[in-house]
């Protein structure tokens, strides 16, 4: 079985996460999706308003099987013990794909033993619009034995970071959107008075 696993900080999860999400579900078995707390960010919002989202989000995917779960299960600060989580869950002679956004390749390096997270996924990068991987980057990666294939897949240019800072709704999807509003998060859902 192949198995995409997919953790974002979903702060909140936006059009280009659920973009994403679809592409994904037509490429492998399949597609394990989590809110996660990432030890290299600071997050506005409350992990469990981002899980309520990330399930909105994935409820409206329209993919034509039905192969996407939201496995809260699998978070922890450390991928390598999410790897763990995944194959009490699926087995291990399931074949696992960390899914990453280009931004996160230069960060890799410093995640926790890395070197033998590496030795047991394969790496799928998702082009990030705006982002420029550094070769540097790729090499660093594959010396650590990473195994990188880059997404033939480019979302739409939309970012959690730019809906915080501009409260720009298009980033996101209709009920996420609702749900900011009626929870009360971000200074946006604030000022248009929800």
């Amino acid at each position: 079985m192949r198995i995409a696993l997919f953790g974002t900080s979903a702060d909140p999860p936006t059009a280009g996460h659920q973009a994403i999400i679809r592409w994904l579900s037509n490429k492998y078995d399949w597609v394990a999706v989590w809110a996660a707390d990432n030890p290299f960010k600071s997050h506005q919002t409350r992990l469990e308003h981002r899980v309520a989202m990330m399930h909105l989000l994935i409820k409206d995917i329209d993919a034509p099987q039905d192969n996407i779960g939201l496995e809260q299960q699998l978070s922890s600060l450390r991928t390598l013990e999410t790897l763990e989580k995944a194959k009490a869950r699926w087995g291990e002679e399931s074949e696992f794909t960390l899914v990453i956004g280009s931004d996160l390749l230069p960060q890799l390096p410093r995640w926790y033993r890395i070197e033998e997270l590496l030795q047991q996924v394969q790496l799928l990068v998702v082009p990030r619009p705006g982002f420029i991987v550094e070769e540097s980057s790729v090499h660093t990666v594959q010396k650590l034995g990473g195994k990188i294939e880059f997404a033939n897949f480019i979302g739409p240019d939309v970012s959690s970071t730019a809906y915080r800072e501009s409260g720009d709704s298009e980033a996101l999807t209709p009920l996420v959107v609702d749900y900011i509003h009626k929870e009360h998060l971000y200074k946006w859902s604030l000022v248009i008075g929800h």
